[in-house]
């Protein structure tokens, strides 16, 4: 069986392969135990399953382990901890930005590539950064206002 080996989080860590096809999804949760990115629609249009490949949002769905080999790829459990959360994750907590929690996921990696490359972004440049992002319980006000208070920080 063939061994890829993935940058996660800023540690290299090493699966068998089974499939080289197999979801970046399946491999984050089910091989290495991180579970914040989440199945939501399996089809990469939801956003639940976004994380980082190479400071870039990617639904991890549809983007599959051969692809994100030497890449790096940051999923929510290695942008802060909760003694310690990312400024993003901070201003989500803060702004009660999440209702039943399955969106939120992709709202903070969508948010968190947002701001690395626009540190002051619009209300309408969030909202196109964060249309890809399906929330069903309508916090996207919250959001939107969480995304201002991590930029207003300037720690993003």
């Amino acid at each position: 069986m063939p061994t890829i080996t993935l940058q996660v989080n800023g540690t290299a860590r090493s699966i068998d392969a089974w499939d080289p096809d197999m979801p970046l999804l399946y491999a984050l949760r089910n091989e290495l135990g991180l579970h914040a990115a989440k199945f939501g629609c399996g089809l990469g249009q939801c956003g639940a399953c976004m994380v980082l490949l190479d400071d870039a949002p990617a639904r991890s769905c549809v983007t599959s382990v051969g692809a994100a080999a030497g890449k790096r790829v940051v999923t929510a459990e290695g942008l802060g901890s909760p003694g310690k959360p990312h400024a993003v994750q901070a201003a989500f907590i803060a702004e009660q930005a999440a209702q039943c929690g399955y969106c939120t996921n992709g709202m903070v990696m969508s948010s968190v590539a947002l701001l690395a490359r626009t540190p002051k972004p619009t209300r309408e440049q969030a909202q196109q950064a964060l249309a890809g992002n399906l929330c069903r319980c309508g916090s996207h006000d919250r959001v939107l206002r969480a995304v201002q208070r991590a930029a207003d920080a300037g720690r993003a």
